[in-house]
């Protein structure tokens, strides 16, 4: 058999179907930033008495499993709550960075320099997120003994494994 030689014909309108497929892209992003946050099965996002019920049964799941007492319950989920509470208005920001990230790359004329600046604003405030998230962690882990620790750890390692399908 004798392999061919013939070049592949070139694409016909590369610099149009890099177009359409950036502004597919743009138009999902814009269908995203539109679409609130929404529980499994529902048809609105979770109301706070909700969020709270289920976070209360989650703590109180791992608590459970790793041996834990009512008051370390408790003191997990004042935790939790609080991050919770403080990371609200840092999420808002964040979509709202994302909008007006948006609306920069539907502009008429780019503008570099606002994008950069977005960008900056954007990690600035994924900083900010990631440090109390951090903070609330290391709390949690100081209710915990070293042993219930290992444990969680171990509960936790597992069910990454189980959703990474391994």
């Amino acid at each position: 058999m004798k392999p061919t030689s013939e070049p592949s014909p070139a694409p016909q309108n590369s610099r149009r179907r890099w177009f359409a497929g950036l502004a597919a892209l743009g138009g999902l992003g814009l269908v995203a930033a539109q679409v609130p946050a929404r529980g499994w099965g529902r048809q609105g996002a979770l109301d706070p008495q909700e969020r709270a019920r289920r976070l209360d049964y989650r703590i109180g799941r791992l608590v459970t499993d790793v041996g834990g007492t009512p008051d370390q319950k408790d003191r997990l989920v004042a935790i939790a709550a609080a991050a919770r509470t403080d990371l609200r208005p840092l999420g808002e920001q964040a979509r709202q960075a994302r909008q007006r990230g948006l609306e920069l790359l539907a502009a008429p004329v780019i503008d570099r320099a606002a994008l950069e600046q977005q960008r900056l604003l954007q990690m600035q405030a994924a900083d900010a997120r990631s440090r109390r998230i951090l903070q609330a962690m290391a709390d949690a882990a100081e209710v915990l003994t070293p042993e219930q620790r290992v444990k969680a750890a171990e509960r936790l390692k597992a069910r990454m494994q189980h959703r990474q399908g391994g």
